[in-house]
């Protein structure tokens, strides 16, 4: 990461601490906080988002097994009567995050971990939780897959002999991971992008280029504004928006454990869902497109050799829109979890906008937010945002009927 990027981040860690984001916080949500800090300093967003999956399944697993609320996810765990739930969640934790982060991270991770358990009095019930904790990620991690480990083998698309930009696209294996709770990448893979010829091509090419230029005149400030603060990825932009619902009133640590884990997964499913689309279209991004607009068989889409995004391009192909089926597949388990009921002010807070928070009133606000400032970023046709919303909210919807339902 550059510099830039480092400063923005404490822009971000100082927002939080002087107040921003104040929730009424618990042992499973602090310990959310803390991983997401230090997942977040992976250099790309899908394995972070991997990364936050274990270890909120790793500590949801060890508070159930503790309060013995719900069925287990990976087999039955042992816990002494009495055991400490806040030494179980920081032994989880930690041993997803040692197992899963470079080792260069060790010293952060161990640091967190000692915190924490400098919180909980010594005694047979913290022997016991660091134990249950230990336990509950190593059964957790025993499923690690992975297309991780599967060969690199993207082939550029090129004619013999012409050059074409040699830095790999990140991830075109992604796809063929484990999902936690599809059947397969592909259970949820949408039909192709529209034709070059149609009126929804043509609509959407000529949005973006209006909308999403870097010094584009159509874009109003607060649209400058949507698009720099989604500038920013997961998972650091979208767990403060799954804590602002678990610090609502009436929340115990189970309670919150399961929703971060049912969060946790469908985001992280969420992401091979998209990457496995995204490489069998393999559509090109708004700048290939409005560059090479005379080369589409279309008399509307009008080439601007020139035209540049209002911010970088991701490195991988455009459709499906991955901010916006990350956004609805946490946005659906949200919903299921307030089933109707009252709202809490949802917030987060963006390291490339300088800190800034924004607020929602409704989950649907949330997410609707995310996908047009993507149109606004210059990255993302109306089309694919629409698309992955869609499969996100699948995901996240399977992901909430998926989940064991509670003993008693």
């Amino acid at each position: 990461m550059h510099v830039k990027h480092w400063v923005a981040i404490l822009l971000l860690a100082l927002a939080t601490l002087t107040g921003a984001l104040c929730v009424q916080a618990d042992v499973v949500t602090d310990a959310n906080a803390r991983a997401v800090d230090i997942a977040s300093k992976l250099p790309a967003t899908p394995p972070a988002v991997r990364v936050m999956a274990f270890v909120q399944v790793s500590v949801f697993e060890a508070v159930n097994a503790i309060t013995g609320r719900y069925p287990p996810l990976q087999g039955k765990i042992n816990a002494a009567p009495g055991a400490s739930v806040d030494a179980a969640v920081a032994a989880a934790a930690r041993t997803a995050l040692s197992k899963l982060m470079p080792a260069a991270h060790q010293a952060a991770i161990d640091a967190d971990y000692e915190a924490a358990l400098k919180l909980v009095p010594d005694g047979p019930a913290k022997t016991s939780g660091v134990a249950v904790g230990e336990q509950a990620a190593a059964a957790c991690l025993a499923r690690v897959d992975e297309g991780l480990t599967l060969p690199d083998t993207y082939r550029p698309h090129a004619a013999a002999g012409v050059y074409v930009p040699t830095l790999l696209p990140a991830v075109p294996n992604w796809g063929k991971r484990k999902p936690w709770v599809m059947t397969s990448g592909s259970q949820f893979r949408p039909g192709p992008p529209p034709a070059l010829t149609s009126e929804k091509w043509t609509r959407d090419y000529n949005e973006i280029k209006a909308l999403g230029a870097k010094n584009s005149t159509q874009r109003t400030p607060e649209q400058t504004a949507i698009a720099r603060f989604w500038e920013a990825t997961a998972p650091v932009v979208y767990w403060p928006v799954a804590r602002s619902v678990a610090a609502a009133p009436g929340r115990d640590a189970t309670a919150n454990a399961r929703l971060l884990a049912i969060a946790a997964m469908a985001m992280d499913d969420a992401l091979t869902a998209v990457f496995d689309a995204k490489y069998t279209y393999n559509f090109w991004r708004p700048i290939t497109a409005i560059r090479n607009g005379d080369t589409d068989g279309n008399d509307a889409t009008e080439r601007d050799p020139s035209w540049t995004p209002f911010i970088d391009t991701p490195m991988h192909p455009e459709y499906p829109c991955a901010h916006c089926i990350v956004s609805a597949s946490l946005g659906a388990v949200l919903e299921a979890e307030l089933g109707g009921g009252p709202v809490p002010s949802l917030s987060s807070a963006s390291y490339t906008a300088g800190g800034a928070v924004r607020t929602w009133k409704t989950v649907a606000d949330f997410v609707q937010e995310v996908a047009v400032a993507r149109i606004y970023d210059g990255v993302h046709y109306r089309g694919s945002t629409e698309v992955g919303t869609v499969m996100g909210k699948q995901i996240g919807e399977l992901a909430v009927k998926s989940f064991p339902k509670p003993i008693r």
